[in-house]
């Protein structure tokens, strides 16, 4: 292991362990047991090394995504109860609270977080659509339906972060979950209706005028 992924294993490690709080670069340093230095040139800045950490522990909860989904085929509302406990589990929120801080920052152009914006959402498209459709949705709406799983996870992930309710966090996600098993116990959608002839469905039709006797 190289320099700089060793210093990234130690910061995963104290940010998990104790959180950002408000460490100078030098306190930082000194805390993995290294120079400020060192932290500048393998990152650029403090703020440089939080972009690495949450681009590393991100990677990381995607391998974990099959290894906790791998039974979604066959019981997939357990699967995907599993995979909530494990996302929100509490040994995971000093990082979870370092990623929304730092997506916030670069939603506002923040150019050290920027570039966190760069695959912060695709790149959980295809292993989510590719779980999804093993578990029977349609392959042409799988990647809408991982769309939107991301951005419940996340959604509730900010919530129970910022409320602390953990029984109603838990129950808007049981909520999701049954939407989400419908989706592949039923149709994903409903036809459209159709218009029938000239009148669209939804209007009335045109009274026809007598015709004089």
């Amino acid at each position: 292991m190289d320099a700089r992924r060793r210093l990234l294993e130690a910061a995963i490690e104290h940010v998990a362990a104790h959180g950002i709080g408000d460490l100078s670069l030098r306190a930082m340093a000194a805390a993995l047991g290294t120079s400020h230095r060192m932290v500048i040139h393998h990152f650029g800045s403090k703020e440089g090394l939080w972009v690495a950490i949450v681009r590393a522990v991100e990677g990381r909860q995607r391998e974990a995504l099959a290894e906790v989904l791998g039974g979604v085929g066959e019981e997939p509302r357990e699967a995907m109860r599993a995979w909530w406990r494990h996302i929100s589990d509490p040994s995971l929120w000093p990082n979870e609270r370092l990623f929304f801080e730092l997506y916030g920052q670069a939603l506002q152009g923040r150019p050290h977080a920027v570039d966190l914006l760069e695959g912060i959402v695709e790149a959980w498209l295809d292993p989510v659509a590719g779980l999804m459709a093993a578990a029977g949705v349609p392959p042409s709406a799988a990647r809408a339906h991982a769309r939107l799983g991301v951005a419940v996870t996340r959604g509730l992930l900010l919530d129970l972060l910022a409320t602390g309710d953990r029984d109603g966090v838990d129950a808007a996600m049981e909520a999701y979950i049954d939407l989400s098993v419908g989706l592949v116990a039923g149709p994903i959608a409903s036809p459209r209706p159709e218009k029938e002839g000239p009148v669209a469905v939804g209007r009335r039709p045109r009274r026809k005028r007598s015709q004089p006797a």
